[in-house]
């Protein structure tokens, strides 16, 4: 089958023909019908995340944001079937650690990232396989099709947990989204559809425009101002309620955390890039001076996806509306090209997998 597969950090990713994968015992096969293009892809290709543990040893097949059709199931699945259309998490988990056990799944003791760790080649390819499939597969609604589902990703899926779950977005909360590339324009969809008042920080015009088409009540251009953190609260009369670094280097973070009021709550999405590596200074004394929570977020568990479903069902929330472009296998080194410049706006799709 042709998958994208990354041969060597930083150079240029080709398309080939691999090995169709075969289902584990617990495990299922599955015909990719969409995959998201995403940053994280990209960091990947750079060889980030070594601190994080996504970092696979090449050759590995990339793309960790399908939806697809079962194709073939291993012998102890017992609620998964050939010809389902399902969601399927990049936080691959076991079920059976403490934290699968209470809820918390996304964050698995045994967490296995698809496309990111040697145990799951990603998605960037006609079928993808997915372990422990009863619990990592989900299974779609009738009236929501895989092709469009695709824009639930691991941006619009993460989006919704650090919206939803983690900070929590209340009717009425003033939320300020640092980033409105793909994940920063999918939490101000969710956090307006959630009731608050979001506002939208980036230094393009277009994203920010988007992010207005999405519910934003306001948007700071970081170029045009000298303080973006103080731009935002000037907006909210103090400070948000809920802030979000959806980009994740030092400065969105740090305007992020600074554009809060006392009791508000930062949440952190982005992952930082190799500058970083995973550290970034902060204000700490004002944590503590304003009380200010600071949370992660990453991925959203399987048992918790019917209430992002629900909310697809009865139209409060739209993932295509964040899907900017579709393309075929052959396009996508090319789209994660585009990423090194932060051009990309919205989601692009890959839904065109065969020759």
């Amino acid at each position: 089958m042709q998958a994208v597969l990354l041969e060597e950090f930083q150079e240029p990713l080709t398309v080939q023909e691999v090995e169709r994968p075969e289902p584990e015992p617990d495990g299922a096969v599955a015909e990719v019908i969409g995959c998201g293009i995403c940053r994280s892809d990209w960091h990947c290709w750079q060889g980030d995340w070594d601190w994080f543990g996504y970092r696979p040893d090449p050759p590995h097949v990339l793309g960790h944001e399908p939806t697809g059709r079962i194709v073939s199931v291993g012998e102890d699945v017992e609620n998964i079937e050939e010809g389902q259309e399902v969601a399927i998490p990049f936080n691959f988990a076991c079920g059976n650690c403490d934290l699968c056990r209470n809820g918390r799944e996304n964050i698995c003791e045994n967490h296995i990232g698809l496309g990111f760790m040697n145990q799951a080649p990603g998605a960037f390819a006609e079928e993808v396989h997915i372990p422990n499939a009863d619990l990592n597969a989900v299974p779609l609604p009738d009236d929501i099709d895989a092709e469009s589902a695709a824009g639930m990703g691991c941006r619009f899926m993460t989006s919704f947990h650090a919206m939803a779950h983690r900070a929590p977005v209340s009717a009425g909360d003033d939320v300020v989204i640092h980033g409105c590339g793909g994940i920063g324009l999918s939490a101000v969809h969710i956090a307006n559809a959630l009731g608050g008042n979001v506002i939208g920080v980036d230094l393009m015009d277009e994203k920010l425009d988007r992010a207005e088409e999405l519910g934003a009540v306001a948007t700071v251009n970081a170029q045009e101002v000298d303080d973006p953190a103080k731009a935002v609260r000037d907006i909210t009369d103090g400070g948000a309620d809920v802030s979000a670094d959806a980009l994740g280097i030092a400065t969105t973070c740090q305007n992020a955390v600074n554009s809060l009021r006392k009791g508000g709550t930062h949440v952190q999405i982005g992952l930082t890039t190799s500058e970083e590596a995973g550290m970034v200074s902060l204000p700490t004394d004002e944590f503590v001076a304003k009380e200010i929570d600071f949370k992660g977020s990453l991925g959203l568990q399987p048992s918790r996806y019917s209430e992002m479903l629900d909310m697809v069902e009865s139209s409060k929330l739209d993932p295509t509306a964040l899907v900017e472009d579709t393309v075929d296998i052959h396009q996508v080194p090319d789209e994660l090209a585009a990423m090194s410049d932060y051009n990309t706006v919205g989601i692009p799709v890959c839904n065109e997998f065969s020759n």
